[in-house]
């Protein structure tokens, strides 16, 4: 539904508004500590924190709906988790609406117009990843504004001002910073205090990251908000924060003393005034009766995940055979990957036959490949997609391997007692963006344009002014006979594929609850020589028998940072977040049991 607040009433209180903070409504005590599994009834929400979840259910007691504390959580995780996300980023929502309608938000982040190919290139060499990364050159468009508005006026309640309020009180008051928290700006000291707008925000006078249980306040992240509220996304796009991004990205802030080169971008004022969020139609497959949906291009989620569950129902359901549908999901993991590094990317910019990757007839044709005793012994090569798209895809794809650095990123899941359900994954990339805080605006910038294949000049996802770089992001939702059952998603960059893809296979094949499923040891395999697996599964009795098979395991300490919602047949919902990776998540119900 249309928000209530008009757009020509909203402009007006605009003008002459400041931002009025009436008292939270709480229509129960808040909560002190994360619980990871809260089950009841109404709405739920579940993040990697606290105060997002607790503002979210609030929001949805008050009359929210799941769009909108959905945005509410995000807003707080901008302010709480500002490595991770933030309005200098973007993202994907997937939405089902209450009347049954599945849609989806793109607010990726895109390319500036003077972008090229060879933008990350100096004498014809290539730059290496931190280069390119701590630079103007690194930060796209940010999308995360505009998504907001987007999602906010086609299916949202509130308005912008209404759904920061949360935040701007969590940026002004402030919050307890936590080991999470100090971990990621200990990661990033040694860019940190090449910016003096960075340092001052993260860092103590002495430079080291400030103390796990101190105060973090953000005034100057709580002034943008307010500006944005009080003039909708023209308050973001347009005048001083403009500005000072274009400046910022152009003319890098860099201290004299700064023992590292951060590269010049092209961002203009024109990229920002003219950057769009796209309703696009979601992913859809059907896998064991269920439909399945996700985020299409230039996510590589929807079609990833869904062309490896055409795989996998070709194959028998698993039953309690754990080790025999693991090592199913690795390979058709192995295959699908193979396949996404070859043909994802801006649909808009190449013609991705997304039709011929999710049919029936590449499924079986790839499924012909999985020797069901025998792991792969090295990547295997993608296929060829064309003659199953029925849409007339012409193109050639261009193999490529898959980037295994982590990304951080954030997962947001809400549904409310209305039926509309949200899964929304967004980001600045990698942890702490490209290192620039917007100096005076108090937000990072995204490091997004690294996620281009900016090492080819002709690969399907190389670097082009207005390209919106592909993307891993995998928010999804699954449908039983016309309801919602599960809605889930998570961070980690190329791992968020596989950590939505395992979810599913222990939950929808292996019979584990939703909060078993988030909270099992896991492994991903990416077409890659080895696969790479947290040390609990290694050491399974699963693990064994899939060394036994042939998998090669690289130990990472986690993949993935989940957070879902299950709906049960007796109208209950549960709500779920990780237990214990990234310092675990927070759940929370409406009415809990």
């Amino acid at each position: 539904m249309r928000r209530a607040l008009t757009r020509s009433l909203y402009a007006a209180l605009a003008v002459t508004a400041v931002l009025a903070l009436p008292a939270a409504v709480t229509a129960t005590p808040a909560q002190t500590t994360k619980q990871a599994t809260a089950t009841g009834t109404g709405g739920a929400a579940a993040t990697v924190e606290l105060l997002a979840t607790e503002a979210a259910v609030e929001a949805l007691r008050d009359g929210a709906n799941a769009v909108d504390a959905a945005v509410v959580a995000a807003a707080v995780l901008g302010v709480t988790e500002p490595f991770s996300v933030g309005i200098g980023g973007g993202g994907f929502m997937v939405i089902r609406t209450s009347d049954g309608k599945v849609t989806t938000i793109d607010h990726r982040e895109a390319a500036p117009t003077a972008m090229r190919p060879d933008s990350f290139r100096e004498g014809g060499t290539v730059l290496g990843f931190n280069d390119a990364r701590y630079s103007g050159l690194s930060a796209g468009v940010p999308g995360t504004v505009r998504g907001w508005d987007e999602a906010l006026d086609q299916y949202g309640n509130w308005s912008l001002r209404q759904v920061l309020r949360p935040a701007i009180r969590v940026a002004r008051d402030g919050f307890a910073i936590d080991q999470v928290f100090f971990d990621q700006t200990l990661g990033n000291v040694d860019y940190f205090d090449d910016v003096p707008s960075t340092r001052e925000l993260y860092l103590d006078p002495d430079g080291t990251p400030r103390d796990v249980g101190t105060i973090f306040r953000n005034p100057d992240l709580a002034r943008t908000y307010r500006r944005i509220a009080n003039r909708g996304v023209a308050g973001f796009y347009r005048g001083p924060v403009a500005e000072a991004m274009v400046e910022a990205v152009q003319r890098p802030p860099v201290a004299a003393t700064s023992n590292h080169t951060y590269r010049p971008g092209v961002m203009t004022l024109a990229d920002l005034r003219n950057y769009r969020a796209y309703e696009r139609p979601a992913t859809g497959i059907n896998y064991r009766g269920l439909a399945v949906y996700g985020m299409p291009p230039p996510s590589s989620g929807g079609s990833t995940i869904g062309e490896a569950l055409n795989i996998l129902e070709g194959l028998d359901p698993q039953g309690t055979d754990r080790a025999r549908a693991l090592h199913l999901y690795l390979e058709a993991s192995r295959l699908s990957f193979a396949d996404r590094g070859a043909y994802l990317a801006d649909d808009d910019f190449f013609d991705v036959p997304l039709t011929g990757i999710l049919s029936d007839g590449f499924a079986a044709q790839r499924r012909g490949l999985i020797d069901p005793l025998r792991a792969a012994e090295s990547p295997v090569a993608p296929g060829n997609p064309i003659p199953f798209d029925v849409e007339g895809a012409s193109v050639r794809g261009e193999s490529s391997a898959t980037t295994t650095r982590a990304g951080t990123t954030s997962h947001i899941t809400v549904s409310d007692r209305e039926g509309t359900v949200v899964s929304y994954t967004y980001t600045i990339e990698a942890t702490g963006g490209n290192g620039i805080v917007v100096p005076g605006w108090g937000f990072l910038l995204n490091n997004e344009l690294t996620d281009f294949n900016f090492d080819s000049l002709t690969h399907p996802n190389r670097v082009e002014g207005g390209k919106r770089p592909r993307s891993s992001m995998a928010p999804t939702i699954v449908v039983r006979n016309g309801r919602p059952l599960l809605a889930l998603g998570s961070p980690g960059g190329s791992t968020i594929i596989t950590t939505v893809l395992q979810i599913l296979v222990d939950r929808l094949d292996l019979g584990a609850s939703l909060p078993q499923a988030l909270a099992a040891p896991r492994a991903t395999q990416r077409n890659t020589a080895t696969t790479t697996a947290e040390p609990a599964f290694i050491a399974s009795p699963a693990g064994s028998a899939l060394a036994a098979l042939g998998h090669r395991f690289t130990p990472t300490p986690e993949i993935g940072a989940a957070t879902g919602i299950e709906f049960l047949d007796d109208g209950r919902v549960v709500a779920v977040a990780e237990p214990e990776r990234r310092g675990g998540g927070s759940a929370m119900v409406e009415e809990p049991e």
